[in-house]
């Protein structure tokens, strides 16, 4: 471990590299390519090793994770369509459908879910912007579920520091509860809809 912690740059550098990490995430189709989740709860655990300070790793996360997801929105908002049809999306097809009905079950609320929710983090704002979401509410969703994912996953790493597998339980039961309240909102939907019809 020591190794590996001396191996990595120190300063300005290593605070770009999550940066870029974070902001990968968000994008279509590259963020699929990228673990940044883990990385990010591992930066966490390096910080009782010594890498980095606890507020400027958050910051530099909360700030690639939002402008991430502003640009995916953007490339949306003004290039879906064209997008759409490149190779890398079709591959993808089943993912960009999954995204697609995850946004028209959700909405606005899908921005901040998908932010924990791993394969559609980068494809759920491309398809708000392609759905021609307003940018306001975008923007709320946004950058609430940025400020949440850039404090608590540093923070699970930070918070499992005395191991590497205490820190990957905590990641896991933090998902868990995301999930939790992603079927609690999804239930919420369908009582609300089907009251609706009778």
């Amino acid at each position: 471990m020591q190794q590996f912690i001396e191996f990595l740059p120190d300063g300005t550098a290593y605070l770009a590299i999550f940066f870029l990490i974070s902001f990968s995430e968000s994008l279509p189709m590259i963020g699929l390519l990228i673990p940044g989740s883990s990385l990010v709860v591992l930066a966490g655990f390096l910080i009782l090793h010594g890498k980095c300070s606890f507020i400027l790793l958050s910051t530099v996360t909360i700030a690639g994770a939002l402008l991430g997801d502003l640009l995916s929105f953007w490339l949306g908002f003004y290039y879906g369509s064209k997008l759409l049809k490149l190779r890398s999306f079709q591959k993808h097809y089943s993912l960009v459908k999954r995204s697609e009905l995850f946004f028209v079950d959700h909405g606005g609320k899908s921005i901040f879910f998908a932010r924990f929710l791993g394969p559609i983090r980068g494809i759920t704002p491309f398809i708000a912007g392609l759905s021609g979401l307003p940018g306001k509410p975008f923007c709320g969703y946004a950058l609430f579920s940025a400020v949440l994912w850039g404090i608590c996953y540093p923070g699970i790493g930070y918070l499992g520091g005395s191991s590497w597998q205490q820190a990957q339980s905590l990641s896991a039961k933090f998902g868990l509860t995301i999930l939790g309240l992603l079927f609690i909102t999804a239930l919420n939907v369908w009582i609300r809809r089907n009251f609706k019809k009778n």
